[in-house]
């Protein structure tokens, strides 16, 4: 299967899985009219709705600080932009994204924005300070490929979505459990509202995870179109893989986005804990995604890595 074939298979499956969150979007709705009152449930719907817009329209500014992610003097990081406005122009964006700077040791990075005109890459100083600029191009490619396929803008909507499911059910908690009755059905309809207002967060998690997982495979074999070049993918996710260190003020809302999540890394002495956390994961396993890369471009990564000289000593140098 080409990628292209991929990725419309891909956008099948999102459909599917948005439409799951509509559905449980109503199913909560309809629980509050049952056991509270319908008016209450047309109120939750409204005042999650004004949420939604509130969102969506600060989406950009709100990830860009959860993440720390802020703008750079054009002398700062001009190298880096023209990095980006390279691997831009081979993706065939329209439009060169934004560049910001987060300023954490950990190497890591992201794209956020709704449409590619109004997106930007957020890179992390210690992704400047460990990448070679081969493999530091690979990741701007891979978050490229986020924007080209309009991943930011569907992983915005379900981050929306999650939110606007996880509202509803605290307000259907809370009102029974100050006080709300069943109208209809009884306690068992109000023991069934009870455990629909409890799971339906997690049920709107998993929905979200579902999503990413898949688009992070995708976005890896993008970067290596747009780039011509999966080994330095490879090489890329490798170096990620071997770093210990991870994003200062990690957010599970925003895990999603990062190249590598911050929220992932499990302790593998407890295997129990670490199959159930793997549920929630936002990213597929670094080596599975590595493997992957192996397997599309027929070649195997050597061991050691190579000891070139990061992306950021050529920035201090000009």
């Amino acid at each position: 299967m080409t990628l292209q074939e991929q990725i419309r298979a891909n956008r099948l499956r999102s459909a599917i899985v948005v439409i799951g969150f509509v559905l449980l979007l109503l199913v909560l709705a309809g629980l509050v009219g049952v056991v509270l009152d319908v008016s209450l449930g047309v109120a939750a719907l409204v005042v999650a709705s004004v949420y939604a817009l509130v969102a969506i329209v600060r989406a950009r500014s709100m990830v860009a600080r959860m993440t720390g992610a802020h703008e750079a003097s054009d002398e700062e990081i001009r190298p880096l932009r023209r990095l980006v406005e390279n691997v831009s122009i081979a993706a065939g964006l329209p439009v060169t994204p934004d560049v910001r700077i987060v300023d954490d040791p950990a190497p890591n990075a992201f794209a956020a924005g709704l449409r590619p005109e109004t997106s930007y890459v957020g890179v992390t100083t210690g992704l400047l300070e460990t990448m070679p600029k081969r493999e530091l191009e690979a990741v701007i490619a891979h978050e490229v490929a986020h924007i080209r396929q309009r991943d930011t803008y569907l992983m915005t909507m379900a981050v929306v979505f999650a939110g606007v499911i996880a509202l509803i059910a605290d307000i259907g908690f809370r009102a029974i459990a100050y006080g709300g009755r069943s109208r209809k059905g009884g306690a068992l309809v109000l023991v069934a509202a009870v455990v629909g207002f409890v799971l339906a967060p997690y049920a709107a998690l998993l929905l979200r995870m579902s999503l990413s997982r898949r688009r992070e495979f995708l976005a890896d074999a993008g970067a290596a179109e747009i780039l011509n070049d999966p080994e330095a993918m490879a090489l890329a996710l490798r170096r990620l893989e071997l770093d210990p260190t991870t994003i200062r003020y990690a957010d599970a809302s925003t895990a999603h986005l990062w190249v590598e999540s911050p929220t992932d890394r499990v302790d593998s002495d407890r295997p129990g804990i670490s199959a159930l956390t793997r549920w929630f994961d936002t990213h597929p396993p670094l080596p599975a995604r590595i493997a992957a890369l192996e397997e599309a471009g027929g070649f195997r990564l050597p061991d050691p890595l190579p000891r070139d000289e990061p992306f950021a000593v050529t920035l201090r140098r000009r």
